[in-house]
């Protein structure tokens, strides 16, 4: 595996937010952070149980030996829903890692929708995200990974992107999937892996009980796997477009069963 390295002029950002209730609102309780990771105030769309917040990146780009943390807890009645106002870029690297770690602690309920990230061609990437539910916490999240610019005509030739997810409940490991793909690589040709499409994703709903009638409702394009107490859905295709639209279509349908809410789509998609 290889090592984040020290690089001049890379950026390490920290953010920590801790969501809470208070009566009936659900409140950014506490928030931390150091160097360029931030989140903007919170929203209330869709009424004072939910808050809303967008995380964001000033710098706008990932370059090698970058560093980003999130960690994000949610206490025992409170429900978070976070996003980001644009896709995550991840740019050529001459060899260092850029690192972008996740870390759910969640008691309540906690939806984490980014928007895409856009690996460009000799990137190196790690992306980690960990998810401890408790009790019985709510959770859905996504990721949209795309493979190099197709829309200029680049692809991922060269460089490398490292995965890791893992998800537990009350200590007991419910998920866990690693992966490596190797820029040009067989995995990014073969018909077991990416089978030459540039764009793939994961959406994860964990709660105690998931429904079993999702496989049918879903839009055609996800391949979806029902686990105890897991939804797991895939999308392999080359457009991050329709992948965003095809998660977020498979959200509202989950949303008023794992979180007992209608969807209400964050305002920073429609601008």
């Amino acid at each position: 595996m290889r090592l984040s390295e020290p690089v001049a002029a890379s950026w390490k950002a920290r953010l920590s937010l801790s969501f809470a209730r208070d009566e009936t609102r659900s409140v950014l309780a506490k928030r931390s952070h150091e160097g360029p990771l931030v989140v903007q105030k919170p929203l209330y769309p869709e009424g004072e149980a939910v808050c809303h917040a967008i995380v964001v990146h000033p710098p706008g780009g990932i370059a090698g030996g970058d560093e980003l943390d999130l960690q994000v807890s949610a206490a025992t009645g409170s429900h978070a829903l976070l996003t980001t106002p644009g896709a995550g870029k991840w740019y050529r690297s001459a060899g260092p890692l850029a690192r972008q770690s996740l870390h759910f602690d969640v008691a309540g309920t906690l939806e984490w929708l980014p928007r895409e990230t856009i690996v460009f061609d000799g990137a190196h990437a790690s992306f980690e995200c960990t998810v401890e539910l408790r009790n019985d916490a709510r959770y859905i999240g996504w990721e949209v990974l795309c493979l190099g610019r197709s829309g200029s005509g680049e692809r991922f030739d060269k460089g490398e992107i490292q995965l890791e997810q893992r998800i537990s409940r009350d200590g007991r490991l419910l998920w866990l999937e690693r992966g490596r793909i190797e820029g040009g690589g067989r995995i990014m040709r073969s018909p077991a892996g990416l089978a030459g499409r540039s764009v793939c994703g994961t959406m994860v709903a964990a709660a105690p009980e998931v429904a079993n009638n999702y496989r049918k409702e879903a839009p055609a394009c996800l391949a979806v796997t029902l686990l105890p107490g897991l939804l797991i859905a895939r999308y392999l295709g080359d457009s991050s477009e329709e992948a965003m639209r095809a998660f977020a279509a498979l959200w509202s349908l989950l949303r008023p069963a794992i979180a007992g809410r209608g969807a209400v789509e964050p305002r920073i998609w429609r601008t």
